[in-house]
């Protein structure tokens, strides 16, 4: 199959959060049509495998995209189109790299649901069985490995009040949710590190008040990135309004997570990029994705990988060049054959037991 077929398939089905079945259905038909065994799981996942028994190498991409159709097509070697970056490109990418696989060991790739949303799709895989190794599929460039992201706490907090004269001294229900905001900043400010990912940071992104009314209400939305070394309770807790001030409901919490670079699924990678050419660099991330849940709950080897170029996530002018996503599909072939041969340090391979 055609590379970019492969990709153009996948990106044709729109598929926000929400509404995934259908490109689901086409991901298990292309996988199969490439030799894996598939099922669809209880949350929705696609699952396609091949190979049996251990170590087991799992791809965890995410098959979801955020909201906005857009025409998909191919100008001079390039797909455009929702989600060929973020992230159908690296679950493209995995499927090629181990269509050919035959052991030792299986590698499993997962169509996750859900990642731009509550990531459900990744939580009901962390109740399952636990992999040897996980590769997060988000986009990195081919020649890149993603090894931290930060965490994330989304609080919404809502303030409610009695209506004054807009002449008295008494501020507004309006003003103590500004005045919390300030609060925010002040004490985010204080957690400032030697780089961006190593900061606190937070953005107000929602703002609602209802002057006028009695009683009367505002509600403000604030998104905090966390740096490895705090959790996101620390955070709440220093963020939290007092006593007696306004309800505070949690939005998102994900923890932030940074991998050895010495870990054997970022060496097998880094390795893998070196014999096609690539020169490696080790990207951390002020989002969040997949791997914040799995690398705590499963305490295994793993790191994010994918072509394309972030900093078209969520853009209307995502494209992915099939010439980068052969070489990433390359890329995870060899990474795989080196995790799966028990030459980085994962669990030796086993007698053969049912995928």
């Amino acid at each position: 199959m055609d590379e970019g077929v492969l990709l153009e398939r996948l990106a044709r089905v729109y598929s926000p959060s929400g509404r995934e079945s259908r490109v689901v259905s086409t991901f298990v038909g292309i996988a199969r049509a490439l030799g894996y065994a598939t099922r669809v799981d209880a949350a929705g996942n696609g699952v396609a495998w091949r190979g049996r028994g251990r170590p087991e190498i799992m791809f965890l991409g995410h098959i979801d995209t955020v909201e906005g159709d857009r025409p998909v097509r191919r100008v001079r070697g390039q797909v455009h189109g929702r989600g060929v970056v973020d992230a159908k490109g690296a679950i493209a990418a995995a499927l090629l790299a181990g269509r050919g696989f035959v052991g030792p060991g299986t590698f499993r790739v997962v169509a996750a649901v859900g990642e731009e949303t509550d990531s459900r799709g990744a939580r009901h895989l962390l109740g399952g069985r636990r992999p040897d190794a996980v590769i997060v599929g988000e986009p990195s460039g081919w020649q890149g490995v993603t090894i931290g992201y930060k965490g994330e706490l989304r609080l919404e907090a809502t303030f409610r009040g009695h209506r004054t004269h807009y002449a008295s001294p008494q501020p507004t229900t309006a003003d103590d949710a500004v005045d919390w905001v300030g609060s925010v900043r002040a004490r985010v400010a204080s957690h400032r590190g030697e780089s961006p990912f190593r900061s606190l940071s937070a953005k107000t992104i929602g703002f609602e008040s209802r002057p006028g009314s009695d009683p009367e209400e505002a509600r403000v939305t604030v998104d905090a990135r966390i740096p490895p070394g705090l959790s996101s309770r620390e955070v709440e807790a220093m963020l939290r309004p007092g006593a007696g001030r306004p309800s505070v409901r949690v939005l998102a919490r994900f923890e932030p997570v940074e991998v050895l670079r010495g870990n054997p699924v970022v060496m097998a990678l880094t390795g893998a990029i070196r014999a096609q050419g690539g020169a490696p660099t080790l990207w951390r991330k002020s989002g969040t994705s997949d791997l914040n849940l799995v690398i705590p709950a499963w305490r295994i080897p793993g790191a994010a990988y994918g072509p394309g170029d972030a900093r078209l996530d969520h853009t209307d002018r995502e494209r992915l060049s099939v010439a980068e996503l052969r070489r990433s599909a390359e890329v995870l072939r060899r990474a795989l054959c080196e995790l799966t041969a028990g030459t980085r340090g994962l669990t030796p391979p086993r007698p053969a037991a049912g995928p």
